[in-house]
């Protein structure tokens, strides 16, 4: 308990610390907003700041902060120190410097952040990049709330071989399609604040019961392996918390996502001294949420209401086979209740869904913009957004008759949210350089480079292992991942250096 304890007081002092830092570095002032200055009563609108902040929270928060930490706590207590040191130092600067960012330069998203503060050919790989990551989210927002209604609302099974759970899958699946094509985002959208709620209901809920009802949690002076519970020093020495932990924790630490969300809130603030509320404080509030999961996942693990195999797999106490999904349902309701219980789930199903259609729509315009496809007729929209929900098809099928597949899809779909990472984290560092900002770039550049090693490293370890061969020995993945990081770190400084001179030579 002390070391959960430890790790929240380093994620709110430590975060105001830091987040008042990186607001004194960036600088807001008083200068007229996107959203003044663009003013159109669509996209440019002034809005307060807890609307703004409310709604960020909603665009960055979904089942990222409940399922990564579920698995991530497998590596032990030191998930309580790792998370939030990440989140403070890492994914809150991401997010705050991203929306000041474009919010500074007129309410731009991120494709034009790029193509600003890098080049034409890493825009062009950017653009692959957030096709692969929004291609990914789709899948995994069909998989996890399609589980948990099946399994913690409408209590049928969701095993792969029975009807029931393909049933729910294909609701979410039509809907999603329809979505992708129609605005009917906007009907969601009225009651998002509600989601919002219920969303901090579950984890302030799991919050009082790992107090209320003493949930046994292990500290990090403690015995890691604990005779008749789960070896969580073992799976620690085994599954190598550098780069994995960081691969399956990635909402709770750092998103590259999310650079794409505060983006948009970069066109609604009503003056740039309200971003380390809407950006950095909203990321400090969505560790808080990683947390409280964590720790309640640890507690049904310790008290043997849930079971882990030592390759890290969840099953019930009488040994039925659950997926992360499954932890989330016998965590909620041992904490809340039957009628509390099914409220959180309500949450932990709706929020991914109203996320996973704005992703495969977002993909649908992304690639109509980069091959110059008109969208001006359903039809038109339709023949584009068949073939991406054939691939997400197929990458359902494929994770839910894998034993192993929702642990593939979820790492490989946090790999791309992280390498997304690389080029918002390579931008913000070119930004502070080229506006005479240069001693603080070690800022971005210190999670830019731990999470180039991070994500190379598990790339060049995993993709023979994932199609059933051998994998890289991580001896040979770690070198390959020193390299490309001394690479990213080579190239970074080089346009920086290139910006300021540019910069330097117009004034």
């Amino acid at each position: 308990m002390a070391s959960f304890i430890l790790g929240l007081l380093i994620l709110f002092v430590g975060g105001a610390a830091y987040g008042k830092f990186c607001e004194h570095v960036f600088g807001p002032d008083d200068r007229e907003t996107p959203a003044f200055a663009k003013q159109d009563g669509v996209d440019y609108v002034p809005m307060p700041t807890w609307k703004n902040s409310l709604i960020n929270l909603l665009n960055i928060a979904g089942t990222g902060p409940i399922l990564g930490p579920i698995q991530g706590i497998l590596f032990g207590p030191i998930a309580f120190l790792a998370i939030p040191i990440g989140n403070v130092i890492g994914g809150s600067m991401h997010d705050y410097f991203s929306g000041m960012i474009c919010t500074r330069d007129g309410g731009t998203q991120m494709p034009d952040m790029i193509r600003k503060y890098t080049n034409q050919g890493v825009y062009w790989v950017y653009n692959l990049f957030v096709c692969i990551l929004l291609l990914l989210v789709g899948a995994v927002f069909i998989y996890t709330p399609g589980d948990i209604a099946a399994t913690g609302i409408l209590g049928i099974s969701n095993d792969p071989h029975t009807a029931g759970i393909w049933i729910v899958y294909a609701v979410i699946f039509i809907y999603y399609l329809i979505a992708t094509v129609f605005p009917i985002d906007k009907i969601i959208g009225r009651i998002y604040p509600i989601f919002g709620m219920i969303l901090l209901f579950s984890a302030v809920g799991i919050f009082i019961a790992i107090f209320a009802k003493g949930y046994p949690l292990t500290n990090l002076w403690d015995g890691w392996n604990v005779a008749g519970g789960f070896a969580y020093g073992t799976y620690f020495s085994a599954h190598h918390f550098i780069p994995v932990f960081f691969l399956t924790v990635a909402c709770g630490i750092l998103s590259g996502f999310h650079s794409t969300q505060t983006a948009l809130i970069s066109r609604t603030m009503e003056s740039e001294k309200e971003g380390r509320m809407t950006f950095y404080n909203m990321m400090i509030l969505e560790g808080f949420i990683a947390m409280c999961w964590a720790a309640g996942a640890m507690g049904m693990i310790n008290m043997g209401k849930v079971l882990v195999s030592d390759a890290g797999a969840f099953s019930s106490p009488d040994g039925t086979a659950m997926a992360a999904t499954g932890v989330v349902v016998v965590l909620c309701k041992d904490a809340l209740g039957s009628v509390g219980g099914i409220i959180a789930l309500v949450g932990v199903v709706v929020l991914p869904i109203t996320s996973g259609d704005t992703a495969l729509r977002a993909l649908r315009l992304t690639l109509a913009d980069t091959i110059h496809i008109r969208q001006d007729t359903n039809a038109k929209r339709f023949s584009l957004a068949i073939p991406i929900y054939a691939l997400v098809a197929l990458v359902l099928v494929w994770a839910k008759f894998d034993s192993q597949g929702f642990g593939k899809l979820w790492r490989y779909f946090a790999w791309a949210n992280q390498m997304i990472s690389l080029f918002a984290l390579a931008c913000i560092t070119v930004y502070l350089v080229e506006h005479g900002k240069a001693k603080f770039a070690w800022m971005p550049m210190l999670p830019g480079c731990f999470y180039a090693f991070a994500t190379c490293t598990f790339i060049v370890h995993n993709p023979a292992q994932a199609a059933g061969g051998e994998a890289m020995p991580w001896g040979t993945a770690y070198a390959v991942g020193a390299a490309f990081t001394a690479v990213y770190l080579i190239l970074v400084v080089m346009r920086a250096r290139a910006g300021r001179s540019a910069s330097a030579a117009a004034a």
